[in-house]
């Protein structure tokens, strides 16, 4: 578990003993100084008004995202709009950071849409996701809020995307810790059918169940017991116990993660049978109300329960991807790093060939990036003047990168291994066949310059 952050609530607000008071300033420092951040930072296609994007959909919908212009000067600020002919929807006005997660993906609402992360100012915590549709005009058809970022995928490549968030609303501050003292916050895959937001977590338990096997991994029996022979609340600790109070605190939250997976991928029993194994006794019943109690005010209120039984399905589908690797022209990446705030951020600059050609003879139409990043290279990894690395990749019907791997084993070079791990986080406007987005295996050739 990860204990590192700086957006925390008092964790002394309540105590009133001299005793308490130094345990929660311990708490605090633990909080503060110790781990290692959640996850890694998030790129954004414009935030504090760097970045631009603008690209035009088939059905004729310009979207546009990039800094706020005041006076023809750009501020430190993001806009984002649709437009159509001379007609503009505004989607985001003055906000911190704008990203897109989706573009031409069909999120189960039987069009195209498009879906804008926005961070309104910096001291928001959470992210709102707005889905506007793409045909004429485009329009607004969901706002889901209480994450701290989304992201839309079709994981089994069969068509059908979830949206992967998670339930930070409900956890942050609980129990006076803060979101960036959890590697794992609750999980959440939420997916529209017959045009209403459902919570379909429990078809993917075998994720969840890897989480809650890393983070069982990392506890021992010692550091159960020890905190089990707490109060629970940590507010106060025997003082034999004060030299392990930073183990006690990491067993507190891995937890609170095991619980929360197995809840929130509707295991309710076995969630509250593991919580009344590893808990101080004497705390159960009221930890399990706390818990009760935040994930009613979570992100979930806003969508209904799947209808099907909370069982896994199988994990190996039927997928359907189309090779356009020798079909069309390759992606070239144009690896000079950009700059923002004069310091590169290892952001790279995509372009494709937009005039049709190398289109297959079926019809199908390639992807188009929207954001690729390659990181930065030092002078040792690029070895030579100018170096080409092969990707081969799996995008989804969803544009997201599920897959990559060297196209040719042998060629590896310097850094390539790094573009690999890096791909996790690209997104494309997916690939289409017969007017549907599709998934599809393509190649792409990263240029890396010094």
């Amino acid at each position: 578990m990860a204990l590192w952050g700086s957006r925390y609530p008092d964790p002394c607000r309540k105590i009133m003993s001299a005793w308490n008071i130094s345990i929660g300033i311990l708490l605090l420092s633990i909080l503060t100084i110790s781990g290692s951040c959640r996850s890694q930072a998030q790129r954004y296609l414009c935030s504090d008004g760097f970045g631009t994007f603008t690209s035009q959909f088939s059905t004729g919908v310009t979207v546009t995202v990039g800094p706020t212009r005041n006076g023809g000067f750009a501020s430190h600020s993001c806009d984002a709009s649709l437009r159509w002919g001379s007609l503009v929807l505004p989607v985001a006005t003055a906000a911190y950071r704008v990203d897109i997660d989706v573009m031409g993906a069909d999120l189960g609402l039987g069009v195209p849409v498009v879906a804008f992360q926005i961070q309104n100012t910096d001291t928001d915590k959470l992210m709102v996701y707005r889905i506007y549709t793409l045909k004429k005009p485009p329009k607004l058809v969901s706002t889901i809020t209480g994450g701290d970022s989304y992201d839309a995928r079709d994981r089994f490549l069969e068509g059908r995307n979830e949206i992967w968030t998670d339930d930070a609303t409900a956890v942050d501050g609980f129990e006076g810790l803060p979101l960036s003292s959890f590697d794992f916050l609750p999980t959440v895959a939420l997916r529209f059918e017959k045009h209403q937001l459902t919570d379909v977590s429990s078809e993917f338990q075998p994720y969840f169940d890897r989480q809650i096997a890393q983070v069982k991994a990392q506890l021992g029996a010692r550091s159960l017991k020890e905190f089990k022979n707490t109060d629970g609340k940590l507010s106060t600790i025997p003082p034999q116990l004060l030299a392990e109070l930073h183990e006690i605190l990491r067993t507190k939250i891995a937890i609170l993660e095991i619980v929360w997976a197995y809840l929130y991928s509707g295991r309710e029993q076995e969630a509250w049978n593991a919580l009344a194994e590893m808990w101080p006794p004497a705390d159960v019943s009221r930890i399990r109300a706390a818990i009760e109690n935040a994930r009613a005010h979570g992100i979930l209120r806003q969508a209904q329960e799947d209808s099907k039984p909370a069982v896994a399905l199988p994990w190996k589908h039927h997928a359907m991807i189309f090779n356009m690797e020798a079909e069309r022209k390759e992606i070239i990446v144009n690896a000079a790093p950009q700059t923002i705030n004069g310091e590169s951020d290892g952001s790279m600059t995509p372009y494709m060939d937009d005039k049709g050609e190398g289109i297959p003879a079926s019809g199908a139409i390639p992807p188009k990036a929207i954001f690729i990043g390659i990181p930065h290279r030092s002078d040792e990894q690029l070895v030579r003047p100018e170096t080409e690395v092969h990707l081969s990749l799996i995008v989804d019907a969803a544009g997201k990168v599920q897959s990559a791997e060297l196209a040719d084993k042998a060629d590896r070079v310097p850094g390539a291994d790094a573009d690999i791990r890096a791909s996790a986080t690209w997104n494309f406007i997916p690939a289409f066949s017969a007017g549907q987005p599709v998934a599809c295996r393509i190649r792409l050739v990263a240029l890396l310059q010094q």
